[in-house]
């Protein structure tokens, strides 16, 4: 059982921050190991150690920016106000849609969002023009409109098998950024998105946590494993993409979505 939990630790630390789906391949593979998941719990609550990874990797630029919100700093300010409106959106829509996201993971719906995303990724990467960056990010050029954009983008990511990270990236691409600066923002928004999700589904199914596989154990040990494996793929990733598009991504995901479908047609 803590070896399930371990497995499903390392595939949510290796998918949370590419753009292919992170809670889709948990759905797939809780299902071809025979995991119990009472209400999504182990799904939603160990992405709670992803975060601490994108905290971990970026806490010197938070404890800038927060020093500098506390001293009336423009730049924090504005990158303060920033991340918030992109947070907004989600947010509102995962509270008043809450009840229903579940109706929504069903392997013939991941393996549709897989596809459908894996082709937007190609058409967007073959002919939008995205600027130029090999260096850092530019978060400091972003405006409140292109931050509540890539909100609503990620919106879309409340669907099983869109991909939050994907869904952001290639969001903030069509609102102007470059590819490093698309993906930083993306981990940003990733902190106070899931941490919330985290928390509201250990305050509603909480109680539940003894009927998942494994249990409270099962739990810990799928939240450490995915920390220490999402620190690993963040570091990759921001140096993959500083000279990289994400077509590679868009081929997996089409050819993981077909393989689903496959799946469904064999059973």
């Amino acid at each position: 059982m803590i070896f399930q939990a371990i497995l499903l630790g390392i595939i949510e630390g290796l998918t949370e921050f590419l753009p292919i789906s992170s809670t889709g391949h948990l759905i797939v593979a809780e299902n071809m190991i025979g995991y119990k998941d009472t209400a999504e719990l182990f799904t939603v609550v160990i992405q709670v150690g992803a975060i601490f990874a994108v905290i971990l990797h970026y806490r010197m630029q938070l404890i800038k920016i927060t020093r500098g919100l506390l001293k009336g700093d423009k730049a924090s300010k504005r990158f303060w106000m920033n991340w918030i409106i992109a947070t907004i959106p989600a947010g509102i829509m995962g509270v008043l849609l809450a009840s229903k996201l579940s109706d929504f993971a069903t392997l013939p719906i991941i393996a549709s969002a897989l596809i459908i995303g894996g082709i937007l990724i190609l058409l967007i990467e073959t002919y939008h023009k995205t600027p130029v960056n090999a260096g850092e990010a530019k978060l400091d050029s972003l405006t409140p409109m292109q931050s509540f954009k890539v909100g609503c983008y990620q919106v879309l990511s409340l669907v099983p098998g869109v991909s939050r990270s994907g869904a952001t990236i290639m969001g903030g691409l069509m609102t102007g950024l470059d590819r490093v600066t698309a993906t930083a923002f993306s981990f940003y928004m990733s902190i106070p998105v899931l941490l919330l999700a985290g928390a509201y589904k250990l305050l509603t199914d909480g109680d539940q946590i003894s009927t998942v596989t494994g249990g409270t154990a099962a739990v810990i040990a799928g939240t450490i494993t995915t920390f220490i494996v999402s620190l690993l793929a963040i570091n990759w990733l921001l140096k993959y993409v500083s000279g990289h598009s994400f077509k590679i991504f868009a081929y997996y995901r089409i050819i993981f979505g077909l393989l689903i479908f496959l799946s469904i047609i064999i059973s």
